[in-house]
C-alpha cells in the first residue's frame, strides 16, 4: 500500500472514530434541548392553567404593576399611582396588582402613604403581592458587577412573582427589563414597560471609554487602562443582552426625549415605542402666589429627590458653600441664605448617605445653612415650596425630572443640570421667554445661583411666570390620556 492510500486509510478510520464519538453526544444535545423545551412548555401550561382558573373564579381580567418599590415615595411611584387611578376610572371590569417588597407594611398603609405624599386616592383598591426575596435587585449585595447581579436577581424576583399571580398584562413600571420575556414566555401575558431611565446607556459608556470618574465609575477603574477596558466590553455584551430583553415588551412607553433616544438605540423597537411624559402634580402648586420676593431676608434653595447617590446631593452642597464663601467676601447679597434638602430614604443604604452628607455639611461648616426633611408628607412639601426662591437639580442625565417640573409649577426659579430631561424637555423657552436656568459643575452652579439673587425681583418674577405656565402639558390630566390611549390597543386584547 502506498504512502497516499495509508493515510487514506488512517483519515477514514478517524472520520469513523470521531463520528462515533460525536453521535452519541449530539444525540445527547438534541435530547436535553428537547427536555428544556417541553420544560418551558409545561411551565407555561401549569402557569396558565393557574390563571386560567382564577379567571373562571372571578370572571375578571387583571392587570400587574411589577413594582418591587412602591412603598418609596418617589416620582417613579407617582408614576404608578397616577397609571392605576386612570386605569381604574377607565376600565370598571379590571382587577389590578401590584407586586411589591415592601414587607414591613400593609397594602392600606401603601396606599395611605400614597395619598399622604402625592395627594393620590384610588377609586377602588388594589389588591398587593408581597414578595420575600427583594434582596435580590438591592445594589448592596452585587458590590462588583453591580448591573448584572441586579438583573439576574430581577428575574428570580420576577418568577417568584409570576408563580403567586399569573395577571392577563404584566406592566414594568420599574424598569426591570429582564423580567419581560419572563411573563411574556412562561407567562404567556401580554407585557409592557413604562421606562424611567434605561438600566445603561451609551453616555455610561462613554463615561467609561473616556475614564471619567463619577458615582458608577470610581477612581481605581477610571485609571486603570485595562480595567476601563474590560468594563467598556462588559457594558457592551450587558447592552446587548437587555436590548434583547426589552425587545420583548409588546408596548414601550418611555418618560422623555432623551430616554426616548436610548431607548430606540437599544431596544430597537420604533413601532413600538411612544414618549408618556410622567404625571406632575401641577395644579397642587398653582396656588401658591407669584409675587416679587425683593423684600425676604431669607432665600431658601429648595431640591426635591430621593436620596440616591445619582441625586449627586454632594455637588449642591459644594456649590452651597461657594455661594456663601462668595457672599461673605463681599461678591453678593445681604440676605441670609439657606439650602433645604427634601426626600425619599428607600433603605438604610440610603439612610447611610443622608448620614454621610450631614457630615459633608459639618466638614465643610455649613450644617447650620443646611435642612434636611425626609420622607415628609405633601402638605410640608408644599409649605417648603411656598417659601423658597431657588429650586435646585444636580442629576447628570436626569431621565426626566419630576422635582424640576413641581419647582417650576409653584413658580421657582429652577437651576437644573444641563444635560438629559431638564435640558431636552423642560428648562427650554415658553413662547420665547426663559423659564429657568442650566448648570453642570460647582462654578456653575455658584455663579448661576449668585446670578438669579442679584437679578431684580420683577425680573425674577417674569421667569417664575414663564416657568408656571410651560409645564401646564406635564399634568396629571395630560399623563391619564397619553398613557391610556398607549394601553388602550393591550387592553383590547383582554377577553372580557
Amino acid at each position: 500500500m502506498s504512502g497516499h492510500d495509508q493515510l487514506a486509510h488512517y483519515l477514514c478510520e478517524l472520520t469513523s472514530l470521531l463520528w462515533k464519538l460525536l453521535l452519541p453526544l449530539l444525540f445527547l444535545c438534541v435530547l436535553l434541548v428537547a427536555v428544556l423545551v417541553l420544560l418551558v412548555l409545561a411551565v407555561r401550561f401549569w402557569l396558565q392553567s393557574n390563571r386560567t382558573v382564577r379567571r373562571a373564579r372571578d370572571g375578571r381580567p387583571t392587570v400587574a404593576f411589577f413594582h418591587p418599590y412602591c412603598n418609596a415615595g418617589g416620582g417613579g411611584e407617582r408614576v404608578l399611582w397616577c397609571a392605576i387611578r386612570a386605569l381604574q376610572n377607565r376600565y370598571a371590569d379590571i382587577n389590578f396588582v401590584v407586586y411589591t417588597g415592601d414587607l414591613g407594611v400593609t397594602g392600606q398603609q401603601i396606599l395611605e402613604g400614597a395619598r399622604r405624599r402625592f395627594n393620590i386616592l384610588l377609586p377602588r383598591p388594589v389588591h398587593f403581592v408581597f414578595l420575600r426575596h427583594r434582596l435580590l435587585v438591592e445594589p448592596g449585595l452585587f458590590p462588583h458587577f453591580t448591573l448584572l447581579g441586579q438583573s439576574v436577581g430581577s428575574v428570580f424576583l420576577g418568577w417568584e412573582a409570576l408563580t403567586e399571580f399569573v395577571p392577563d398584562i404584566y406592566i414594568d413600571s420599574m424598569g426591570y427589563a429582564f423580567t419581560l420575556p419572563l411573563f411574556r414566555y412562561l407567562g404567556g401575558c401580554s407585557v409592557a414597560s413604562y421606562v424611567h431611565y434605561p438600566t445603561i446607556s451609551t453616555d455610561m459608556l462613554s463615561v467609561v471609554r473616556e475614564r471619567n470618574p463619577r458615582f458608577n465609575n470610581p477612581d481605581y477603574i477610571s485609571n486603570s487602562l485595562f480595567l476601563s477596558a474590560f468594563k467598556v466590553v462588559y457594558y457592551c455584551l450587558f447592552a446587548l443582552l437587555y436590548g434583547m430583553a426589552g425587545s420583548c415588551s409588546d408596548l414601550i412607553m418611555v418618560n422623555s426625549s432623551w430616554t426616548l433616544d436610548h431607548i430606540l438605540s437599544l431596544w430597537r423597537s420604533p413601532n413600538r415605542t411612544c414618549v408618556v411624559y410622567p404625571p406632575c402634580d401641577v395644579s397642587a402648586f398653582t396656588d401658591i402666589l407669584l409675587e416679587e420676593d425683593g423684600d425676604r431676608k431669607c432665600h431658601s434653595i429648595i431640591s426635591i429627590g430621593q436620596f440616591r447617590p445619582e441625586k449627586d446631593h454632594r455637588l449642591q452642597i459644594r456649590a452651597f458653600k461657594k455661594v456663601l464663601d462668595r457672599r461673605r467676601e463681599g461678591l453678593g447679597g445681604r440676605e441670609a441664605l439657606k439650602l433645604v434638602l427634601i426626600g425619599g430614604c428607600r433603605n438604610q443604604e440610603d439612610e447611610d448617605r443622608v448620614l454621610m452628607l450631614r457630615g459633608l455639611c459639618q466638614e465643610l461648616g455649613v450644617a447650620d445653612r443646611v435642612e434636611f426633611k425626609l420622607n415628609v408628607p405633601f402638605e410640608e412639601l408644599k409649605r417648603e415650596m411656598g417659601e423658597a426662591t431657588i429650586g435646585l437639580h444636580t442629576m447628570w442625565n436626569e431621565h426626566f425630572g419630576i422635582g424640576v417640573v413641581e419647582c417650576m409649577a409653584a413658580g421657582k426659579v429652577i437651576l437644573a443640570h444641563k444635560s438629559g430631561g431638564p435640558k431636552l424637555d423642560i428648562v427650554v423657552p415658553f413662547e420665547g421667554g426663559q423659564t429657568g436656568f442650566l448648570a453642570d459643575d460647582e462654578d456653575g452652579y455658584a455663579e448661576a445661583i449668585q446670578r438669579i439673587l442679584a437679578m431684580p425681583p420683577s425680573s425674577r418674577l417674569q421667569i417664575r411666570r414663564n416657568a408656571r405656565q410651560s409645564v401646564a402639558r406635564f399634568s396629571d390630566q395630560e399623563f391619564e390620556a397619553c398613557f391610556l390611549a398607549a394601553v388602550e390597543p393591550l387592553i383590547g386584547t383582554l377577553e372580557r
